[in-house]
């Protein structure tokens, strides 16, 4: 969502997560003042900020892969605490302990489970995998 009037659309049809690409303040407000979920998509530490002073219930680091658990566990560091935080980009099943050891609490995969031509059996069982590749990174 870039714009409120997005938000509004949104809420009117159901939508209680806002995920965006962007750091917007306005549309951020608008959908906190909704009630809605927002996770707006950062990349440095001035974008994170300012989402979360913006209201934001989560952040969204993308593309993850080219900040790593290092560079996203510096950002976390001068962000409030308890703010959940998310990796999408570049992410795969393999890097999850990564992740969650610095304090990533969510995921986004897209390539990681499909490619165009993947067959849904292929699919399901990348998805096996990544959900038992998850679990087992929660566990240790």
């Amino acid at each position: 969502m870039l714009e409120v009037d997005q938000v509004d659309r949104l809420k009117g049809v159901g939508g209680n997560l806002l995920v965006t690409p962007n750091v917007e303040p306005a549309v951020i407000r608008r959908a906190v003042a909704q009630g809605m979920v927002t996770m707006p998509g950062v990349f440095t530490a001035t974008e994170a900020l300012l989402a979360a002073k913006s209201g934001a219930a989560a952040l969204k680091f993308f593309p993850a892969s080219a900040l790593g658990p290092a560079g996203i566990s510096a950002i976390r560091a001068i962000l409030p605490k308890g703010l959940p935080i998310g990796a999408v980009g570049g992410v795969s099943d393999a890097d999850f302990a990564a992740y969650l050891k610095v304090g990533v609490t969510c995921f986004g995969l897209g390539s990681s489970l499909y490619k165009p031509g993947d067959s849904a059996s292929a699919v399901a069982e990348k998805a096996k995998r990544t959900v038992a590749a998850y679990d087992a990174a929660v566990s240790a």
